[in-house]
């Protein structure tokens, strides 16, 4: 499925075209994106970080690749690995790369190919130094767990504490504990919003002693000639129970929770799982609005291109080279294409900004009726902008997908129970029907859903030192065995002792299935 892409009209003009051509210089690019900001800031409303773009080989891009897509990063065997795979596909014409790359920065960083022609330079611009800047600044996932204006210092001081740790411990000994913090990168996330104490016992401490102060302040003697009356409520906590509270169990974040408590970890092997869960808190907003982003920044350079071609700034050589890049980005193969891999994020993200666009300059009945609160508003771009602002992939679509769009892509939902010998049809193009899609496709793009839920729920520090974890399982999803079995041995490498991981029944409690690890000696 693809969306009818032509060149818009052109007002005539004498103004000479920005470039003609597909030889690019750095003065030529550096006109292009001041000319694209009169655009993205002046007329769109972008609030973008200062940018800086830097021109790089197609093996530098392979290995920031390799790397994943930082350019200050710690070594690994895992990215020399990774880069040889896509230095072998890319050679052998297998597999393309990504014209650009970007950093969540300030400044913005923006990597482009020097292979790249002078359109899609000017393609890249827009669609990453004007629209992926102006989502990473603005969303509200980005705010909160990322710091763009630290993360290249903090890049440069990991790979140096990494190289240095290398030198004084050996490269055995730290790739150990950066093996066992990769395995477990996607549990070192902290998904909780409220901030994180930094120190439990100190913050325990301080609620003890304001209680001890409510009731010396409160304290009256004539109390004490009342009769004595026996008052039902929460009974002292427990040994066990205060030892959870001391811990912050349960825990969610793997990494976070074996930095602070892991009783055989020194000093710089917690530093490296720090780096390590810093850099995986750092990506977590990226794989809530991976659709998001890349329709925003999709829609961004389709409307700059646009805007500058009705002007005359572009050539129609030039603007036929960008719709053909275009359009092959944007492009959805059928669900019974062999090409066919699921939603194309780019596919689904431009047409949903496309679509809010419509609703609020020309809305249906249908629309209207779906979505009273911008239809027909006019401000389309000021919509677009507050969406891009708030909400993330679950949420935007559960909010903004319309019926429209539903028929267009031909979505429909079917139940498949492996226990029934057949499919049934859940959900069709029907009011009800849409309602359904909408949230299960919302569902899809909910990252806390995709992810195991696995908690720290039982830590014994004083005696058999052994840890538990659980695994709340959905939808009687059990956990891969051998790929379990492999990652709580990284994690008993990492907590010393024995290490116990319990499945249960979400909801139920009624444990399914347990693994045990010992660490190596």
């Amino acid at each position: 499925m693809t969306q009818a892409t032509k060149l818009p009209k052109r007002k005539t003009s004498k103004v000479r075209p920005l470039f003609d051509g597909p030889e690019w210089s750095f003065e030529l690019i550096r006109k292009v994106h001041d000319v694209m900001g009169e655009i993205a800031v002046g007329e769109l409303g972008l609030d973008i970080y200062p940018n800086q773009i830097e021109v790089i080989t197609a093996e530098q891009m392979l290995d920031a690749y390799s790397s994943i897509g930082m350019p200050l990063m710690y070594r690994h065997w895992s990215f020399g690995k990774r880069f040889a795979r896509d230095e072998a596909y890319y050679k052998r014409g297998m597999r393309s790369l990504a014209y650009e790359l970007v950093i969540n920065a300030d400044p913005c960083i923006s990597y482009v190919m020097e292979e790249n022609s002078m359109t899609m330079q000017a393609l890249v611009i827009a669609h990453a130094a004007y629209g992926h800047n102006h989502f990473f600044k603005n969303n509200y996932q980005f705010r909160m767990w990322t710091q763009p204006d630290h993360i290249i210092d903090y890049l440069s001081f990991a790979k140096s504490y990494v190289a240095e740790c290398e030198e004084r411990y050996g490269d055995g000994a730290v790739e150990s504990v950066l093996d066992a913090a990769h395995a477990l990168m996607n549990q070192g996330v902290s998904r909780d919003l409220r901030p994180r104490p930094r120190n439990v016992m100190q913050r325990e401490r301080e609620r003890a002693a304001q209680r001890r102060a409510y009731e010396e302040a409160t304290f009256d003697p004539i109390y004490r000639t009342l009769p004595e009356i026996t008052r039902e409520g929460p009974e002292e906590p427990t040994h066990v129970q205060a030892e959870h509270r001391r811990l912050g169990l349960p825990e969610e974040n793997l990494l976070y929770f074996l930095e602070k408590n892991a009783p055989k970890l020194e000093d710089w092997q917690r530093e490296l799982l720090r780096i390590v869960r810093l850099l995986s808190q750092y990506f977590y907003p990226q794989r809530q609005t991976k659709m998001m982003n890349e329709g925003c920044a999709t829609f961004i350079h389709y409307e700059i291109l646009n805007r500058l071609y009705e002007r005359g700034l572009l050539t129609d050589g030039t603007m036929l080279e960008f719709l053909h890049s275009h359009s092959s980005v944007i492009f959805q193969p059928a669900f019974n294409d062999r090409r066919f891999s699921g939603l194309n994020p780019y596919a689904l993200g431009f047409a949903m900004m496309n679509d809010i666009r419509r609703i609020a300059t020309d809305p249906t009945d249908e629309d209207r009726q779906w979505f009273p609160q911008f239809a027909g508003c006019g401000d389309w771009m000021g919509t677009l902008r507050q969406a891009w602002a708030d909400y993330r992939d679950e949420s935007f679509i559960l909010q903004f997908l319309s019926p429209k769009l539903i028929r267009d892509f031909r979505l429909f939902a079917v139940d498949d129970d492996a226990k029934e010998s057949s499919m049934d049809v859940a959900a069709i193009h029907n009011e009800q029907g849409y309602r359904d899609l909408r949230r299960r496709l919302a569902r899809h793009y909910d990252v806390a859903t995709q992810d195991p839920d696995l908690q720290v729920t039982d830590a014994d520090l004083s005696g058999s030192r052994r840890l538990i974890l659980t695994h709340h399982v959905r939808n009687g999803v059990l956990l891969e065995k051998a790929e379990a079995e492999r990652t709580l041995q990284y994690l008993a490498q990492l907590w010393g002792y024995r290490v116990k991981l319990v499945e249960t029944e979400n909801g139920g409690g009624r444990v399914l299935k347990e693994h045990e690890a010992l660490p190596m000696p």
